[in-house]
């Protein structure tokens, strides 16, 4: 009785300690999953930018002439781009060495210390924490080798001359001396670098007179020496000044409750508008780049730069006077010789002298003669195969024509051909207009294009909404190669009038010769125009967005034209309608504008910027890092 008693307590005790076992497991495993349904995301993240402690030697201190200086934070930090962000004042010839050691960053200036001089090392925001790379903005270290730190500063922007957009990273520096010489023969005196927005503040200036200029530093000695760094200057001189202004801080009580406001007055540092339009000079060197010839009947000749006239050719082989069809840029920099005669063209080789103006190494043009051996590398040519009795099919001179199926009321119809043209029967083209089912001929005229001599032409005022159809007669055009055009038919309808929408620009600030542009949202040219008498019309617009551009064009040659430092020649201006303009469809729109209205580095919109700021970039990568914790969270 006692052993069965015995043999079910344990028994018991044997269940029950596997129950417990058991039990422990399943709840173990449980806890288990729960812990791994997904990545954790660690608490919100850290936004606070890292704190400034202390320096050695500290900030601001005097008769300093020391080289090296010890900078140290709250935690521990990194510097980005140290080379394209940190600038010290008065420019250094040796690069600073900078390094990051945990929560400190030390400076090793390489440079002597020019005696009584106020030193600015700006890091902008370089200086970084560690983890989630929030940025110290605008930190500046100061210190002096003289009694006194000078304090004042100027500011404004670097924009590109041509287009407005914002030059990120060049330098902006002052000189004492106002020499023009100065520029490029001297380093600055002060310096700063420009943001993502082109925007710069050089600190740390004495009271004085200056110029200022803006110069992508190629070479890195803080003057402008080579004809290929993009500069900027301006006429006037700069003299830094300062007036007290009051503003309003707010104390909350709590996040929807004002405590007080209180006026406070502070130093406000000016000039702080000024406006640096950077340009690259038309320091192009003239020389011939290469000479070609892939067909026998043509050869082409490419230069580096324009021209004002074309290179005179004389055959050594040949006689040149009226040998060629000439087809040329509109600059003279590239230009195709159409051979005429068939005797002259198969010739294995030409040879001429070639006689054109050379940029020496002194930069001045000068006459010089190159001797040209042209010739056609052989190829195999393949004859397809035709069956007996099989006549070889016509070869016809290429042409095409440009005859939408919708034709635009502004529309001329378009025909290139692939070799110049030696003649052709105006008669032998036809343009006609469906009238109550039936085809009455229009008249036309047809042209060549100047500026594209195998390029023809035919204008005409369209009738919206009617019916067109446009035919060549076969043989109507022939080639310098004795090939002609097939005949062809191509038949149209021309849109309503209520597809379009119209534009009036009044506008006022402007040259005589000013240009106007009309852009898409790729800030690329839809429509160009000279302005008459202070006014613009854009004429049957498809609906939807446009912008605006403005260029002075002083003179008069259609295009923006750079700038030239030796000559003192600003670039032309170039201006932004400062608005979107969205048409519809019957819409007339008149809109004024002066051109000087809003300040040049607010006018161009954020949206046809390419240099985006880089606040943003950080801003859309955060909120992509944010989107992509949100989907993790809510998958787990």
């Amino acid at each position: 009785m006692y052993f069965c008693n015995m043999l079910s307590w344990k028994n018991y005790k044997v269940k029950h300690t596997f129950l417990g076992v058991i039990g422990a497991g399943v709840l173990t495993l449980g806890m288990y999953s729960c812990a791994n349904m997904g990545h954790p995301s660690g608490g919100p993240i850290d936004e606070t930018p890292p704190k400034f402690i202390g320096s050695t030697p500290a900030i601001g201190s005097l008769n300093n002439g020391k080289h090296k200086f010890v900078l140290e934070f709250d935690e521990i930090v990194k510097i980005e781009k140290a080379s394209e962000k940190v600038i010290v004042s008065p420019p250094q010839v040796q690069v600073p060495d900078i390094k990051q050691s945990g929560k400190k960053i030390t400076i090793n200036l390489l440079d002597s210390l020019k005696a009584n001089t106020t030193y600015t090392i700006d890091f902008s925001d370089a200086i970084v924490d560690n983890n989630e790379g929030n940025p110290l903005g605008n930190f500046t270290y100061t210190f002096s080798t003289g009694t006194a730190i000078d304090t004042m500063e100027v500011s404004g922007y670097v924009l590109d001359a041509s287009n407005l957009e914002p030059v990120k990273g060049i330098l902006v520096g002052l000189h004492t001396n106002l020499a023009d010489s100065a520029f490029a023969k001297l380093p600055f005196d002060r310096v700063s670098r420009t943001d993502s927005r082109g925007h710069f503040i050089i600190k740390g200036v004495a009271p004085g007179t200056y110029r200022i200029y803006g110069l992508q530093d190629a070479n890195q000695n803080f003057a402008f020496d080579q004809k290929s760094e993009q500069i900027a200057f301006t006429d006037s001189k700069v003299i830094p000044h300062y007036e007290t202004r009051t503003r309003q801080d707010t104390i909350w009580k709590d996040s929807i409750t004002v405590d007080t406001i209180r006026t406070r007055q502070y130093t406000h540092y000016l000039p702080d508008d000024i406006v640096l339009r950077a340009f690259k000079e038309d320091a192009k060197s003239q020389y011939l780049i290469k000479s070609e010839r892939l067909t026998p009947h043509k050869f082409s000749l490419y230069f580096a730069a324009p021209a004002k006239s074309l290179p005179q050719v004389k055959g050594l082989n040949f006689d040149e006077k009226g040998a060629f069809f000439i087809e040329k840029s509109q600059m003279n920099d590239t230009i195709h010789y159409w051979v005429k005669d068939s005797l002259l063209y198969k010739k294995d080789t030409l040879n001429m002298t070639l006689a054109y103006l050379y940029t020496d190494t002194l930069g001045k043009l000068v006459p010089k003669t190159d001797t040209l051996y042209l010739s056609v590398k052989k190829t195999k040519s393949v004859t397809p195969k035709r069956k007996k009795g099989e006549v070889e099919p016509t070869k016809f001179l290429q042409m095409k024509a440009d005859v939408p199926s919708v034709m635009d009321v502004y529309t001329n119809i378009r025909l290139e051909f692939e070799e110049p043209i030696a003649h052709y029967d105006s008669s032998a083209i036809h343009l006609q207009q469906k009238v109550d089912s039936t085809w009455h001929d229009v008249p036309f005229v047809f042209r060549q294009d100047t500026l594209h001599p195998r390029s023809y032409e035919l204008l005409t005022e369209w009738v919206p909404e009617q019916e067109y159809q446009f035919m060549v007669d076969s043989t109507a055009f022939h080639g310098i190669y004795g090939l002609f055009t097939d005949k062809i038919k191509s038949a149209f309808k021309v849109r309503s009038l209520n597809d379009y929408s119209t534009l009036y620009m009044n506008i006022s600030g402007a040259d005589s010769t000013a240009i106007v542009e009309l852009l898409d949202a790729q800030d690329k040219t839809l429509r160009k125009a000279k302005i008459v008498k202070g006014k613009v019309d854009f004429y049957f617009l498809n609906p939807g967005k446009y912008y605006v551009r403005l260029i002075n064009d002083t003179n008069g040659n259609g295009v923006w034209d750079t700038g030239n430092y030796e000559k003192k020649l600003q670039p032309e201006e170039v201006f932004y309608y400062p608005q979107e303009l969205e048409l519809k469809a019957l819409w007339e729109i008149e809109q004024e504008w002066n051109i000087r209205g809003v300040s040049l580095q607010k006018q161009k919109l954020d949206l046809l910027k390419k240099q985006k700021p880089d606040e943003n970039k950080k801003k859309k990568k955060q909120n992509q890092n944010n989107k992509t914790d949100s989907n993790r969270s809510t998958s787990n």
